[in-house]
């Protein structure tokens, strides 16, 4: 029983600006239905379902045996920045220092604090939507002026360059890239990165590029606008370990950019969190430079899992949806269903057991999709698709 309280709670204004994740919503509802004996299989939540490989396993549980279990440096391990760096310097090719990286317990930090580092009162941020909700609420709370481009299904979700170049103006503080992309799965070509450096030009205008995903690419390669010759001093990026090495729980991210920015970045860190958990940092380094194996499998299934589950919700009456080139969503057009996203989603959990995700979870532009993970098994796929197709036939 809740204690009673005599004093209205006051909060700050800015958090009347804060916006939530709604997977975590949805997930909590569903776990509440599978409480009362209800059987729901669960496509909402972003982690892979995979267990985080053995031999990351073995070295985290090594390292609390050796006592990695205190402080460390707010910027992370050196033995970890050291491996970031060499591995970032390998994948996008450039040349980046230890003192460029800055590790984080997941990979929102580094988003919430490129903001409050960045963004003043009024300043513009020019993001994708749909797109993370977390990029909208964290450019809103911190009083920065939201300013969507538009993913338009018809360019299988990448960005145009002519839209996002006409929203550029005196007042723009940071752009935000993310490819592969949440919640679509679209992949910006590289010749679309190129042209958005170019549209940048010599202004100074940073990038935030999401790269969370750059190892989930189901079709050709992964290309970075930090790999733009003029482009990595205005680059921020982001990358973790959470989707790549399914390390979603231990919380650990890191961002990558110029060493004056990281001191600040740092500093943000110290003010919040102090350091990121030692031992999980150990278990990085293995990561990035053990065996790989379980990343390409990975990857594979995800693929194979996005080819059925397409091919399956293109049979039902009211569906039609695009390849996703990466990331493990896929993101239906449902306007000839004749429901709105919200709504439709809602019911599909209620009456059929799917737990997908509204596309206006991910923005106003998301109207007329839903997200579902395909970061289930096959089995669990084909049994949501029949609840799917069921559920249709019944109310459509």
């Amino acid at each position: 029983m809740s204690p009673t309280t005599q004093h209205e709670l006051q909060l700050a204004r800015r958090m009347s600006r804060l916006g939530t994740e709604t997977a975590f919503e949805v997930l909590n509802k569903a776990r509440a239905l599978e409480r009362q004996g209800k059987s729901i299989i669960h496509l909402e939540i972003g982690e892979p379902d995979f267990d985080t490989p053995s031999n990351v396993v073995e070295a985290a549980v090594d390292a609390l045996h050796k006592g990695w279990t205190h402080y460390g440096p707010s910027a992370g391990l050196p033995e970890l920045r050291q491996t970031i760096a060499e591995y970032v310097s390998r994948t996008r090719g450039v040349r980046v220092s230890p003192e460029e990286v800055v590790v984080v317990p997941g990979g929102k930090p580094i988003i919430f604090f490129t903001m409050l580092a960045l963004i003043d009162e009024g300043d513009e941020v020019i993001y994708p939507n749909p797109g993370f909700p977390i990029y909208e609420s964290m450019i809103r709370y911190v009083g920065g002026k939201a300013v969507p481009v538009r993913l338009r299904e018809d360019r299988d979700f990448s960005v145009d360059v002519n839209e996002l170049s006409a929203l550029v103006t005196d007042r723009t503080r940071l752009i935000i890239l993310n490819s592969p992309h949440n919640p679509t799965g679209g992949v910006m070509q590289r010749k679309d990165v190129e042209q958005v450096a170019k549209i940048i030009g010599d202004r100074n205008i940073p990038v935030m590029s999401d790269e969370i995903y750059s190892r989930l690419l189901f079709e050709g390669e992964h290309f970075s606008i930090m790999s733009v010759p003029g482009m990595q001093e205005r680059t921020i990026l982001l990358d973790g370990f959470s989707k790549t090495y399914a390390m979603t729980g231990w919380r650990m991210g890191y961002g990558v950019m110029r060493p004056d920015l990281a001191a600040h970045i740092t500093r943000l860190m110290t003010n919040s969190n102090s350091c990121t958990a030692s031992f999980t940092q150990i278990a990085g380094i293995e990561a990035l430079r053990g065996d790989q194996s379980s990343v390409d499998h990975m990857c594979a299934e995800f693929k194979h899992r996005r080819d059925v589950f397409v091919a399956g919700l293109n049979k039902i009456k009211g569906f039609s949806c695009r390849m996703p080139k990466g990331a493990f969503y896929v993101f239906p057009n449902i306007t000839n269903t004749g429901w709105k996203s919200k709504p439709l989603a809602d019911a599909l959990l209620e009456q059929a057991g799917v737990a997908a995700l509204s596309g206006t979870a991910f923005g106003e532009f998301g109207e007329g999709h839903l997200r579902f993970s395909v970061a289930n098994s096959l089995e669990n796929l084909q049994q949501a698709l029949d609840r799917i197709d069921q559920w249709t036939q019944k109310n459509l």
